[in-house]
């Protein structure tokens, strides 16, 4: 079955940086786009970016624009969130998603068939 795991997760100081990882297994890596989302405690889960199959097209949430970076290594069926310039509104648990037909600019959970279990993120001020 798919199976979905991130780490990098901690504490950081506003402006530090974090780069979390998802390590994907039991599906063909290279043949799907990639998505992080984040849910922060009391709200909705939340898209943070995604990207395509091949690493071409990346899509960003404009909370994180210019901050995080989304990469891939489907060598190491991997994808990346870089973050920096951390901000204490970036406090919360951080997931990657996949899904069978999931466009890069679907920024919708509900279109993402896969998850993991997420990885805590949390930035004090």
């Amino acid at each position: 079955q798919v199976q979905l795991v991130e780490s990098g997760g901690g504490l950081v100081q506003a402006g530090g940086s974090l780069r979390l990882s998802c390590a994907a297994s039991g599906l063909t890596f290279s043949n799907y786009n990639m998505g992080w989302f984040r849910r922060a405690p009391g709200l909705e889960r939340e898209y943070v970016a995604a990207i395509s199959w091949s690493g071409v097209s990346t899509n960003y949430a404009d909370s994180v624009k210019g901050r995080f970076t989304i990469s891939r290594d489907n060598a190491k069926n991997t994808v990346y969130l870089q973050m920096n310039g951390l901000r204490s509104e970036d406090t919360a648990v951080y997931y990657c998603a996949t899904g069978r037909r999931t466009g890069v600019r679907d920024t919708r959970p509900s279109s993402y068939n896969y998850w993991g279990q997420g990885t805590q993120v949390t930035v004090s001020s």
